[in-house]
């Protein structure tokens, strides 16, 4: 039961797969062990961040595709719900056609860039993409009528979404259970059903084609295998889950903004956690989202301890001062790939051997 849910695709190390059970518990009860809002929405963006890394795994890990405008498609699924809700009302029509229109637009838009990109070299279809998304997120800036430009468009979500809505009179384990719960469970079920969907693309057939592409093209054209096809196919469904994964992140801020979705920040974001957790290893989506975010929300607030605990040292206490956590967030990615140059995952099978799941000699 478990190897098909899973793809057959274990974790293949003991330390990874208590890594990943943990992080499946702690995300599946975070509204019952944390009552602070700024936990919850950590866990929240953790649970969008796995299928948005995930999804662009799918791409640069398992096919070899670099591309600069995932977070376009990120994007529209963030406006197509927000826009819906926004236009039409806080009903679940709303959400939905917001979803298939958006879904829509982001197939289309990937199967066109898709086509006419992917015939070239990688470094071009880098470039093209990154030029269509900075044309998209100008567009969204710029169209402030109907996008709400730089401030983005605030809307309101069903009853049964929202945070003020209780949905039993009495506390479940202590929490009460209101629409901000409903809504966190909804972005929670949504990532974890897209996960196992994107374990289940690179474990099939079709995903090893993927792998054979990425290893060498040449030759899987040579096979009889259409390259620029499954390129294609590749960048759609990854597309796809990367607006649904805007639409979650949508839901759960109940606002849209270029900042939010758009940005190229978040671009890079995913690259890095991608190379963080592991590429070609849809594990280390989950290491690398859950790792990424944390530093980001609470390694500020480490610092600022840390800096106080050691103000007998000033040198050391103006080091490891708040204001400088990017400056140590980039320090401990530097120091990440230099040791884990196959990211976290990648690091932890290859301590296991093929055989007898012993250390490997080094």
């Amino acid at each position: 039961m478990l190897n098909a849910l899973l793809s057959d695709d274990r974790p293949r190390s003991p330390i990874l797969a208590i890594a990943l059970l943990a992080i499946l518990i702690v995300l599946a009860l975070a509204p019952f062990l944390f009552t602070g809002a700024q936990a919850i929405n950590t866990a929240a963006k953790i649970c969008v961040f796995i299928v948005l890394v995930a999804s662009y795994d799918l791409l640069l890990g398992y096919t070899g595709i670099v591309s600069f405008a995932h977070t376009m498609f990120f994007g529209i699924g963030g406006y197509g719900v927000g826009l819906a809700l926004y236009n039409w009302g806080p009903t679940w029509t709303a959400i939905g056609a917001g979803l298939v229109i958006a879904l829509i637009v982001g197939a289309v838009l990937a199967f066109v860039v898709g086509l006419v990109s992917l015939r070239v070299r990688a470094i071009f279809y880098a470039m093209i993409t990154l030029a269509v998304a900075s044309a998209f997120a100008i567009l969204a800036g710029q169209l402030s009528d109907f996008t709400g430009g730089e401030d983005g468009r605030s809307f309101r979500t069903p009853e049964w979404l929202r945070p003020t809505t209780h949905i039993l009179e009495a506390p479940v384990f202590g929490t009460e259970i209101t629409g901000r719960v409903i809504v966190y469970y909804v972005v929670f079920i949504g990532a974890l059903l897209l996960f196992l969907a994107a374990l289940r693309i690179v474990n099939s057939p079709f995903g090893r084609v993927l792998q054979a592409i990425r290893e060498n093209d040449f030759r899987a054209e040579a096979m009889g295998y259409n390259v620029v096809y499954y390129r294609t196919l590749a960048n759609c469904l990854a597309a796809a889950m990367a607006v649904l994964a805007g639409a979650l992140y949508a839901l759960w801020l109940r606002y849209i903004g270029p900042d939010t979705t758009l940005s190229f920040a978040i671009m890079l974001d995913i690259l890095l956690m991608v190379v963080i957790g592991g590429m070609g290893t849809m594990y280390g989506a989950v290491c690398g989202a859950t790792l990424f975010v944390l530093a980001q929300n609470y390694l500020q607030k480490l610092m600022a301890t840390a800096s106080q605990a050691t103000e007998a040292i000033p040198l050391l206490s103006s080091l490891l001062h708040p204001d400088r956590w990017l400056l140590v967030l980039g320090l401990l990615f530097v120091l990440s790939v230099y040791f884990f140059p196959t990211g976290i995952v990648g690091k932890l099978r290859e301590r296991r051997s093929p055989a007898g799941g012993r250390k490997a000699p080094s």
